[in-house]
């Protein structure tokens, strides 16, 4: 069907219209992080430059910067690592340049150094990293005075300290932020369960390899949820305006595990699937049943995470999903749709789990087996 050219411009109005507000959203998100930096760096130099009286104090506001940190991730090592890194490339450049002066050879001479210094005391990357841009910059734009090497190292723990506390200040919504990270996995797990119980129902193999190319996405999520759950978790330790949300992050913390395992799990229960269409394996309508019932029980986890809510409706929910698998008939299906049944209760028992069951009393919970 030939599409007329004045559909085509107001497709492409259309994808412009969503991207702008993507973007609009993504700055949002980050806004918090940015204000963060931006304030925590003019700090940084004024205590450096107007308090300390210490000329260009370039490391000051670089180290307020790298210690926050656009992206998510854990801020109070990475302030120590930052440190490290900084004294000690500081610490060989000022050694070297002011006896062998700067230039092409003396530059591949101090990163060698500071770089083979960092990997013989066992740090991280970070440090090593760091430890050979400081070299450069003390080598090219900075070069060392008298006590130039003093004044960086303490401009260094200048920026960091201040850095937190920017973070434990000018907080985020810890809790908004996790919720929306982790609204994506539930997303991505009930859809998963749900249109794959539908391509069961009608034996759709390509409804099910649409569902299997989506749920990879569900991996990409959880792991940008544990990355802002660890982040978030830090900053509740540090921060007085959020320390009343430990308790939430704590049980999404405990949750975390059980759902990767039921990510991955419903990713097996996808293919399994599939492989039951094309073999043509008898399938119960109950197992369909069980999907959609295991997915609303992924939906009240969400919902009880969220509102701290108590977890007996969720739990009855999956297992409800499980009982469907006790009426099943001994030995009337395949083994995909063997499987398939095995998976779900797995399933089950993770989100059980996610409730705060332990594995013996989850796995004890679910109904037997017909002919066990």
């Amino acid at each position: 069907m030939r599409i007329e050219p004045g559909e085509l411009r107001a497709r492409g109005r259309a994808r412009a219209r969503r991207e702008l507000r993507r973007r609009w959203a993504r700055l949002a998100a980050t806004a918090p992080t940015i204000i963060q930096c931006a304030v925590a760096a003019g700090l940084a130099w004024l205590v450096a430059n107007d308090l300390l009286g210490h000329p260009r104090p370039f490391f000051a506001p670089v180290a307020a910067v790298i210690c926050i940190g656009v992206a998510s991730g854990r801020r109070l090592p990475r302030l120590v690592e930052l440190m490290a890194g900084v004294s000690l490339g500081v610490g060989v450049a000022d050694l070297l340049v002011l006896r062998i002066g700067s230039g092409a050879w003396q530059i591949t001479l101090v990163v060698a150094l500071a770089m083979a210094v960092a990997v013989f005391l066992g740090t991280g990357t970070l440090i090593t990293i760091q430890a050979a841009s400081s070299a450069v910059l003390v080598a090219t734009l900075l070069p060392p005075t008298g006590s130039g090497g003093l004044y960086r190292m303490i401009d260094t723990f200048v920026g960091g300290v201040l850095g937190i506390v920017a973070v434990a200040l000018l907080p985020p919504d810890l809790i908004a932020a996790t919720r929306r990270d982790a609204r994506e996995i539930f997303d991505a797990l009930a859809d998963t369960l749900t249109e794959t119980a539908r391509g069961m129902a009608e034996r759709d193999p390509a409804r099910v390899s649409a569902v299997l190319d989506e749920a990879r996405a569900g991996q990409r999520a959880f792991t940008r949820f544990t990355a802002g759950l660890t982040a978030a978790q830090e900053v509740a330790r540090i921060s007085p305006l959020r320390r009343r949300h430990r308790r939430a992050l704590h049980r999404y913390a405990a949750a975390s595990v059980p759902l990767d395992r039921a990510l991955g799990n419903a990713r097996v229960l996808a293919r399994r699937t599939l492989a039951a269409i094309w073999a043509g394996e008898p399938i119960p309508p109950a197992l369909p049943d069980g999907m959609h019932r295991l997915a609303r029980a992924v939906r009240l986890l969400q919902a009880d995470l969220e509102r701290s809510r108590d977890p007996e409706e969720v739990r009855r929910a999956a297992l409800a999903a499980a009982e469907v698998t006790s009426g099943l008939p001994p030995g009337g299906t395949g083994f995909s749709a063997h499987v398939v049944t095995a998976q779900l209760r797995s399933i089950v028992v993770d989100l059980l789990m996610a409730t705060g069951m332990d594995n013996a009393d989850a796995t004890a919970a679910l109904p037997p087996l017909p002919g066990r």
